[in-house]
């Protein structure tokens, strides 16, 4: 038989399976979505090489076509020296190797030996192919190189030492058969070398390659895959942020989700939860900043539109976790809005926002309660010291009005009265000249009860001559359930008066002026009141 007739260069369909199995284990996915991904690059290849077995599981299945096919070549004249009974073993003989091979596969999934052996039935078949008078010499290569896709040295260096070994058993077996069909060659053992020397240059070339393929596909594999992982690990705190600020969502009265890498608006909180775009020309607002936009209290807008600007929102979070702002919505009252940053870019830009409104009302209102208790005298419910310190500091700060002016004022005989009546009596004098002053001074200015019988006023008026005659003239109105009357000691300092004099110089002059009408007031009556009265 002519030599091009030896190599039968035909595809049957063992060698079509092989191919596709190499097609079908190069494709290895990493876990999908909702599946743990390997823990490192070690369990990522063993992971692998449980795919690349299920694979060839699939490929030796097929193979037990290879018979079927062989003898459809003999059929057409193809194989003329393969007879149908071969056929039928190579079926048979294939078929009880894949189902052992699917055997150890259940029970060892992970081990390299499982792979080896799969690799091993390849070459055995190719053995006995061979011994059929079937050769594809190129056949041979590709069990080495489907080995490749194990990612292992191991089990690649195994493959070329037992495709070589079957190699050479092969020739050895097929030697004189082939000898014969030749005329050049003078016995079976001169076959033998040639052939042998010729695939152990091959395998050799082969094994370097391999190493080399092997070396630079861990490389690219291990990088791959902690990019991989860097992305898995990055989308999973991105999920688990946004799963957490969802469930928080019950907080909130909005939540909106602003992803600036699709450029897209997202609710949290509304059922509808289409995503609408985000677009800076001609537009740097969220929608639903916008539709908030005429609920704003008119005096707060400026800064309302100034906080949500999308223009700058991402440079104002620049190594913040969050801003936020309060305002007025004009129906429902105070609100809180905030921005909090979800997830950065590689150059620590935020990419990933979320935008709240959670009203605060009722915050609000509390919080004005506890100031106006922090800040008013529990007896007469007048502004107290702290008050009057915080304000007064205002005035020494930004300087004084025209018609700036402290009133200085103090009961009269507080003390005989707490001596004489008890505390109940001294206590009702004290609500009483809070009364006074706080009906006569009204809108004109503040007043502050700073000691037990010690009162000021900061004024704003140009004649308070006439206010201190209106307190004189309530206070001799007035009459208790314990006391008939009551007597305010009271004294003024204008800024009109004294344009030179500080905060400070101005309420020293009406203390002064204030004591001066005290002792007026004790001389007229005759009270000494720093001595108890008897009953």
């Amino acid at each position: 038989m002519p030599h091009d007739k030896i190599k039968y260069e035909v595809s049957f369909n063992c060698t079509h399976q092989v191919t596709r199995g190499i097609h079908m284990a190069i494709h290895f996915k990493l876990p999908k979505k909702n599946i743990s991904a390997p823990a490192n690059y070690e369990d990522f290849l063993i992971e692998n090489r449980i795919k690349i077995n299920q694979y060839l599981n699939r490929t030796l299945l097929f193979c037990v076509l290879t018979g079927p096919s062989l003898a459809l070549g003999v059929a057409i004249g193809i194989f003329k020296n393969v007879s149908y009974l071969a056929c039928l073993f190579i079926s048979i003989f294939v078929l009880i190797l894949a189902l052992s091979h699917i055997l150890i596969t259940k029970h060892f999934p992970e081990s390299e030996y499982t792979s080896i052996y799969a690799l091993f039935i390849l070459d055995v078949l190719l053995l006995y192919m061979a011994y059929s008078h079937v050769y594809l010499r190129i056949t041979w290569f590709l069990v080495p190189m489907l080995s490749l896709l194990f990612c292992s040295f191991k089990i690649y260096y195994f493959s070329l030492f037992i495709t070589y070994f079957m190699m050479l058993l092969t020739t050895w077996i097929t030697a004189p058969f082939f000898a014969d069909q030749r005329s050049d060659y003078v016995s079976s053992v001169q076959f033998f070398a040639n052939v042998v020397g010729g695939n152990t240059i091959e395998i050799i070339i082969m094994a370097i390659v391999g190493f080399g393929l092997l070396k630079t596909s861990h490389r690219y594999i291990r990088e791959f895959y902690e990019m991989y992982k860097t992305i898995s690990d990055n989308e999973q705190q991105v999920t688990e942020s946004i799963d957490t600020l969802s469930s928080m969502a019950g907080i909130y009265d909005r939540v909106n989700l602003l992803n600036f890498r699709t450029m897209t608006e997202k609710s949290l909180t509304d059922t509808n939860t289409t995503k609408s775009f985000l677009h800076f020309d001609g537009c740097d607002h969220t929608s639903m900043v916008t539709g908030m936009k005429n609920h704003i209290a008119p005096e707060q807008m400026d800064s309302f539109w100034e906080f949500t600007n999308l223009t700058t929102l991402r440079e104002r979070l620049l190594d913040k976790k969050s801003i936020s702002a309060e305002f007025i919505n004009i129906t429902t009252g105070w609100f809180r809005a905030q921005y909090i940053t979800v997830d950065k870019n590689e150059d620590g830009i935020p990419i990933t926002i979320i935008f709240t409104v959670q009203n605060i009302e009722n915050d609000k209102k509390k919080e004005e309660r506890l100031i106006r208790i922090a800040m008013t005298d529990e007896l007469t419910h007048l502004y107290n010291r702290r008050s009057y310190d915080d304000d007064i500091a205002i005035y020494r700060k930004n300087g004084l009005d025209d018609d700036f002016t402290l009133l200085s004022a103090d009961v009269n005989g507080l003390k005989i009265t707490n001596d004489t009546k008890g505390h109940a009596a001294g206590d009702e004098l004290i609500r009483g000249a809070a009364d006074c002053l706080h009906v006569c001074i009204g809108q004109t200015g503040k007043v502050y009860r700073t000691g037990g019988d010690e009162f000021i006023a900061i004024l704003h008026t140009d004649n308070y001559s006439d206010l201190i005659s209106e307190i004189a003239a309530m206070a001799r109105s007035w009459s208790g359930q314990y006391t008939d009357s009551i007597s305010i000691s009271i004294g003024c300092a204008s800024h009109k008066e004294f344009p030179d004099a500080t905060v400070d110089e101005l309420e020293r002059i009406s203390d002064r002026r204030m004591y001066e009408n005290k002792e007026q007031y004790y001389r007229q009556t005759g009270h000494d009141r720093r001595k108890k009265q008897d009953n």
